[in-house]
């Protein structure tokens, strides 16, 4: 079972921020979660909310900033004196950084809200600028986005996002024709593992927090595991105490 980092290593640190995936990546986290969105000058950038007001200290849509106004803000405020200033990165920046790295990307195009037109596109071009097509899986709640992606890039690996508890996901995740399913961990039961599986659909599932949680998915043969302290799960995958 392979250990994501969720947001980079957000459980200590800011989240999708420089400082959280290279902790992630010192700590021997095999891969980063992260989350892409365009602003209003349809620049592409590394946050999860669909608003600032949570993890900077602005207020506002990510859409209606253009890329200078949002490097103004500090998406390390929550850690107000503790970690300094920590801008919120451009997907080209964070891709020019793990490009020399071991890690793999899962990319999680923030479609499921607004459809950010031209996203995938935009996506596209950087993963093929920094040579990054054998290293990232592409996600999304937006299950349509996945398959406008797909049309560009088929090679690419594909994974369907839902916090939803689908009957036959694993069924479902085959005839959309994609590789992987990420559901939430709570909804995967012995018998939705078991039918996954049975279509031959990677599993990889957030955001999984705790030990015993870690333990259950690595004996039912989970893939990946999508948490905010990675350095938790490599400890469990190692077997230590």
């Amino acid at each position: 079972m392979k250990n994501f980092a969720h947001r980079g290593f957000s459980g200590k640190y800011p989240e999708n921020t420089m400082l959280a995936f290279q902790k992630a990546l010192e700590i021997g986290a095999d891969g980063i979660e992260m989350d892409v969105q365009l602003t209003k000058d349809q620049q592409l950038v590394v946050i999860h909310d669909e608003r600032v007001d949570r993890t900077t200290n602005g207020t506002g849509n990510v859409r209606d900033f253009t890329l200078e106004e949002l490097r103004k803000l500090d998406a390390s405020y929550i850690y107000t004196g503790k970690m300094g200033f920590n801008g919120i990165p451009t997907f080209e920046e964070y891709c020019s950084w793990v490009k020399d790295t071991p890690l793999v990307t899962n990319i999680e195009l923030k479609t499921g809200v607004y459809p950010y037109p031209g996203i995938e596109e935009k996506v596209w071009a950087v993963l093929q600028q920094y040579h990054l097509e054998d290293k990232v899986i592409i996600s999304s709640f937006n299950h349509e986005s996945i398959l406008r992606m797909k049309a560009l890039a088929p090679n690419l690996k594909y994974g369907l996002l839902t916090e939803t508890w689908l009957i036959n996901p694993g069924a479902y995740t085959k005839q959309v024709g994609v590789a992987c399913y990420h559901p939430y961990y709570g909804s995967l039961t012995d018998e939705v593992i078991a039918e996954i599986q049975k279509e031959c659909i990677e599993i990889n599932t957030f955001t999984v927090n705790d030990e015993a949680s870690v333990k259950r998915l690595r004996d039912k043969g989970v893939d990946i595991v999508i948490g905010n302290f990675p350095d938790m799960v490599k400890r469990v995958l190692k077997g230590e105490q």
